[in-house]
């Protein structure tokens, strides 16, 4: 294993019977930085995340963790990485500081060192104040903290996050990253997987899964920058009929729908002049239609589309 990096995997993949589950991906991640597996709820995120943690042997394939073979020595690595799961593995009938104190306590931090931990942790996390609350009457947002704090307590060079933000307001994800930031600045190696595409934009380097494989791998900004087309912005006066009516004039590749907003991958310029008459024609008002930079959705939308026309291309063939 490269003294660079802090995992490497390898062709790993995990059958579940006939079902392939995680299909043959390969990636590292260098030490201290953050690493996002994005993709839809059922693309294999959770179980890859379960392999590299040890928790789930792999069908085939290898990867290292700090070192450590997850499939000969799973137990070495699961002493030296820390782990939250989506959900939170919390007592909620121990206080904050309670939930931190039997944590540090499971994963064997030395006496002498306890208490000074236990402070470092809720002063990390923005516990204080908060440490004697029952863990039930805390909020989502500061669950997610605690629970952060429980899986960094024994200082591990590498943290697994499975969808850490679900269900958190955008506020309190903010917020959360930031925690997420300073751990990395600090030289701790992150793996996260997400669905929020727009929480993927903290991650130094992105891995796309869909079905199981690994469709794209780079940095946030190479991703949006390969994108074929240009990206329009749509604000209208009824964005359904919109939807509706653009997706079959020539030059147009693409669209979906961002709240209120459309976007459409189109060929070339001229392709916002007919989108324009169209829109006029229908006597549907336009507020505004812009090119933007594709966001990572848009990326990932795409790439799965490519990928939907060519297995109808090959069913065809």
């Amino acid at each position: 294993m490269s003294t660079e990096n802090a995992v490497e995997v390898d062709q790993l993949t995990r059958k579940f019977g006939k079902f392939v589950a995680v299909d043959a991906v390969s990636y590292s991640i260098p030490k201290g930085e953050i690493f996002g597996l994005l993709g839809p709820n059922g693309s294999g995120k959770t179980t890859t995340i379960r392999m590299l943690c040890g928790i789930l042997s792999p069908t085939s394939g290898s990867a290292k963790v700090l070192g450590f073979d997850v499939r000969h020595k799973p137990e070495e690595v699961k002493k030296r990485i820390g782990y939250m799961s989506q959900k939170f593995s919390l007592y909620n009938d121990l206080t904050a500081y309670e939930n931190i104190d039997f944590y540090a306590h499971l994963y064997g931090v030395q006496n002498d060192r306890l208490k000074s931990r236990i402070n470092e942790l809720i002063e990390i996390s923005g516990l204080k104040g908060f440490e004697k609350e029952i863990t039930a009457d805390l909020s989502g947002a500061w669950r997610q903290r605690l629970a952060l704090a429980c899986s960094i307590a024994h200082e591990p060079r590498m943290i697994f996050l499975d969808e850490p933000t679900a269900g958190v307001d955008p506020i309190s994800r903010r917020e959360f990253w930031e925690l997420v930031y300073q751990l990395a600045g600090q030289g701790v190696s992150v793996l996260t997987t997400t669905h929020y595409m727009d929480e993927a934009e903290y991650c130094n380097q992105i891995g796309m899964m869909y079905n199981g494989r690994l469709i794209a791998l780079d940095d946030p900004d190479t991703l949006k920058s390969h994108i074929n087309g240009i990206m329009l912005e749509l604000e209208c006066q009824d964005p359904v009929h919109a939807m509706n009516l653009i997706p079959s004039l020539p030059g147009v590749m693409d669209i979906a729908a961002h709240g209120v907003l459309t976007h459409i991958l189109v060929q070339n310029p001229q392709v916002e002049k007919t989108i324009t008459r169209k829109m006029n024609d229908a006597k549907n008002e336009i507020i505004r239609l812009e090119k933007v930079q594709p966001s990572l959705e848009d990326v990932f939308i795409s790439m799965v589309d490519a990928l939907y026309r060519q297995q109808v291309r090959e069913q065809i063939e």
